[in-house]
């Protein structure tokens, strides 16, 4: 699978949930067989996963949101690990 481009609009794969759990202290993603738990980073991006942003609008956002530059890299990288393990999927 290639890296996605920064058109694409990413959002939560089928049977997939992501909420925030306050006992973990982190973002989950729930799906039928289990739970992932999210590092900070993995949640800041799947929250913003919603079908309507592009994969360059996360970037700029979250760029914006932590005072940072030259995230592109890996938010593409991790929207591609998400989308080979299935966890997002890509809206047309």
């Amino acid at each position: 699978m290639s890296a996605p481009s920064a058109t694409a609009r990413p959002t939560l794969g089928a049977g997939m949930r992501l909420q925030w759990e306050p006992a973990q202290e982190a973002h989950v993603l729930l799906y039928p067989e289990g739970m992932v738990k999210l590092n900070g980073s993995a949640g800041a991006i799947m929250s913003r996963c919603d079908g309507v942003r592009t994969v360059a609008d996360i970037v700029t956002d979250l760029e914006r949101t932590y005072d940072l530059t030259g995230l592109a890299a890996d938010v593409t990288a991790f929207v591609e690990l998400a989308l080979q393990k299935r966890w997002l999927e890509l809206r047309a």
